[in-house]
């Protein structure tokens, strides 16, 4: 089974959006060095095929060298897992010089848009848009494929068809993220996104990509018709991560995903100990980790998504409570609307088509000539 490294050059980010939970004014960049030991720790600790994502605050910040150098070496040291390489950035960056070493190694670009340039700066800064979208064609001249997360906010969600129709019109594929109360904010509250209101927005998504089939691809509905098509999570908010994702900080400190990094509390073991699964087995956080999954098996026992939701991301349920467990992910709510949206639809057209003995997987136009929720499941 694959597994995902997650390395963070450093939390610092040129970006101040306003519900930001991880950047970092004057944080360290990851030196060569602790590149040289993430290599040496993962010589002997899985031979899975492993994909590394930089991500932070802004890993660009790290520059060109930094990559020049760090690529080749992970690639080379790790050539018996099969690397692969991903990146998360908002692009600000981006030089043509950085774009030519990154698409050497063919890497996947995310970035984030919330949609058209005033809605937009208003949540992530004013000026933020221009430097983006400039990034962004950087990236598409030098053959880098970009797809970008649209953050649903308390106020943006007022404008779902604007920011739908901005990446409809735009030929951009839509990731959406909701906003979470801020951790370093003194009024977290005000840009989170309530779960009945994600809920509905998913909905609203899922009718708008039925409408649109062909014109645009919105990741989040294709997982999450995925995970009910095949009874598993295909994404990381649902799957149970612990021990296939790990996240590196600047100094070499080993977390349990990219979210924690930072926090002492959650730092599991650093690649210069070389430690192996069992010794980070033995640390506070790998611990609590598990006592989450227990305590989604009790909880959600009776919930008839489990399999595929799992109580949704570890780090949304625990991080927000300093540590403790007293609760699943608060978007729980959000998730049981989706679920149960897609679950009825197959059911209707599965029970409705008189076509289903001879061709159990066609799906019919609805009566408004929408496609069916079926032609979702069968996407690639």
């Amino acid at each position: 089974m694959a597994f995902h490294v997650m390395l963070i050059p450093t939390m610092g980010c040129p970006s101040n959006c306003s519900y930001c939970w991880s950047s970092e004014e004057g944080s360290p960049i990851m030196s060569i060095e602790t590149i040289e030991e993430v290599v040496k720790w993962l010589k002997d600790f899985r031979d899975d095929p492993v994909t590394f994502t930089f991500h932070g605050g802004e890993p660009l910040l790290a520059g060109a060298d930094f990559y020049r150098k760090a690529l080749p070496l992970l690639a080379k040291g790790t050539i018996h897992q099969k690397a692969a390489f991903a990146m998360q950035t908002n692009l600000w960056k981006l030089t043509p010089e950085i774009a030519q070493i990154l698409a050497e190694y063919d890497i996947p670009i995310g970035s984030s848009i919330d949609g058209p340039r005033e809605l937009n700066d208003l949540q992530r800064g004013k000026g933020y848009f221009d430097k983006t979208m400039k990034g962004y064609e950087i990236a598409r001249a030098n053959g880098l494929n970009v797809r970008f997360i649209s953050t649903f906010t308390s106020y943006s969600v007022k404008y779902r068809e604007d920011i739908f129709n901005f990446f409809l019109e735009n030929g951009l594929t839509l990731k959406l993220h909701p906003a979470l109360p801020s951790l370093r904010d003194k009024n977290p509250e005000k840009w989170a996104l309530a779960p009945e209101e994600y809920g509905e927005l998913l909905i609203y998504l899922l009718d708008k990509y039925l409408e649109h089939l062909g014109e645009i691809e919105i990741m989040n509905i294709d997982h999450l018709c995925k995970c009910v098509f095949s009874g598993r999570a295909t994404v990381c908010t649902f799957v149970d991560c612990m021990g296939d994702t790990f996240a590196v900080g600047p100094d070499g400190n080993i977390y349990p995903c990219y979210r924690f990094v930072g926090m002492p509390k959650y730092v599991m073991g650093n690649v210069y100990d070389h430690p192996s699964m069992e010794d980070l087995s033995r640390s506070d956080a790998w611990k609590l980790m598990h006592q989450y999954k227990e305590y989604v098996d009790r909880q959600c026992g009776e919930c008839p998504y489990i399999k595929f939701c799992r109580g949704g991301c570890p780090y949304n349920a625990i991080a927000p409570n300093d540590g403790e467990i007293k609760g699943v992910d608060p978007h729980c709510t959000a998730y049981k609307m989706i679920f149960k949206e897609i679950t009825d639809r197959v059911n209707r057209e599965f029970l409705g088509s008189p076509a289903i003995p001879m061709a159990p997987f066609k799906s019919e136009p609805n009566k408004d000539g929408k496609a069916g929720i079926m032609s979702l499941m069968f996407r690639q």
